[in-house]
């Protein structure tokens, strides 16, 4: 019997890396999370200009940064930004309107840089045309006034965009993607629905712009279908930067309810990780979803309600199975009757990446999950 239960667990693993296979293609290598404080936080801990110990993004808490910025006065508060753009930028618990300029500073100076290595004779045709790639991003997340939450320019890169006033809306939602999005890729215009970009403007247009919505592409999400989707290990890393944001959320903005957190395919995987309480998140919303890294709802905070978007025939996650084995797969189906979620319907939402598309079921109830109308 013992011997049986042991094949069929390795035949389960098999079909579901046969699964993943088939449904893209196993992509080589794998990626090194993004963890730790942002650039610049070496420099920014051995400041003494204003006098004060400043605190330490590796340590600091948001709420204990949000204090801190709250007993200086604005001219100070400016002054950190400008001399140290990327951790005031991407420092949670720092005041939201301080973090848009300090980024927009980031992102010029960023910009500048890649304009000179895109003519540095020293460097090769091909990384010229990077620099340019990545220059060019800078200057479209530079302009009309846009509001950009985090940048974070190493490796693949990381950013977080507002859309709405994120310290007025009575509610927020926060939007997490699954894999292949990073700085290039986070609001590419041939996708619109399948990057949280798209998926946060639609929302913040279902909900008659009465909710703001943060686009989070901040952490490593994984490349292809391959090692890392099939796995949990950039979740995890992904799970405690999704934490640390919503606790600077807490400290720095006053809605009515905390953050609506929406999950998109390994997405909620990162989701499911984080395990958000209350005091963090008002409700977590899967779609698209793989599984959450957990057997059911059951596992997550019952005081944070759970709901699953029904699963359109065209999204190929469907032809994933729900096994999680060996490290390899995410679980059970939050879309299944006993896992404990509350159902969410698709029609009219196509693929993988349409539930956010304008004019579906889909995005109808995640606007009214987002207003507290559900």
């Amino acid at each position: 019997m013992r011997g049986f239960r042991v094949r069929r667990a390795l035949a389960a693993a098999a079909v579901a890396l046969a699964a993943v296979l088939g449904a893209g293609g196993w992509a080589a290598g794998t990626q090194t999370p993004l963890t730790g404080p942002p650039p610049g936080s070496a420099a920014w801990t051995a400041d003494a200009s204003l006098g004060l110990r400043l605190p330490d993004p590796a340590t600091a808490t948001p709420a204990g940064v949000a204090a801190f910025f709250a007993g200086l006065a604005p001219a100070r508060q400016d002054a950190l930004a400008v001399r140290h753009p990327l951790v005031v930028g991407n420092l949670d618990g720092a005041p939201v309107p301080l973090r848009y300029r300090a980024n927009a500073l980031a992102l010029a100076a960023e910009r500048t840089r890649e304009l000179a290595r895109a003519v540095d004779p020293a460097l090769t045709p091909q990384d010229h045309a990077a620099a340019r790639t990545r220059a060019e991003r800078y200057r479209t997340l530079l302009d009309g006034g846009r509001q950009v939450l985090a940048f974070d320019p190493r490796g693949r890169g990381q950013v977080a965009e507002v859309y709405g006033d994120l310290t007025g809306a009575a509610r927020t939602a926060v939007i997490v993607p699954g894999s292949d999005i990073d700085l290039l890729s986070f609001d590419r215009a041939g996708n619109p629905y399948g990057t949280p970009a798209g998926m946060a403007r639609a929302l913040h247009e279902a909900t008659g712009r009465q909710v703001a919505v943060i686009a989070w592409a901040g952490y490593t999400t994984p490349v292809g279908l391959g090692p890392d989707a099939a796995t949990e290990d950039l979740a995890r890393a992904g799970a405690d930067r999704l934490t640390r944001l919503l606790d600077g959320l807490a400290a720095t903005t006053r809605p009515q309810a905390p953050a609506t957190v929406y999950c998109h395919s390994y997405g909620s995987v990162v989701c499911g990780l984080a395990r958000p309480s209350p005091a963090r998140a008002s409700g977590v919303v899967v779609l698209g979803s793989p599984g959450m890294g957990v057997g059911s709802a059951a596992d997550l905070d019952p005081r944070v309600p759970l709901w699953a978007t029904a699963r359109n025939g065209s999204d190929w996650i469907g032809d994933v199975p729900n096994v999680r084995l060996f490290g390899l797969g995410h679980g059970a189906d939050p879309t299944a009757p006993g896992f404990g979620a509350r159902p969410l319907p698709a029609t009219g939402s196509h693929g993988h990446n349409g539930y956010f598309a304008p004019g579906t079921d889909s995005l109808a109830a995640y606007a009214a999950v987002a207003l507290g109308r559900a």
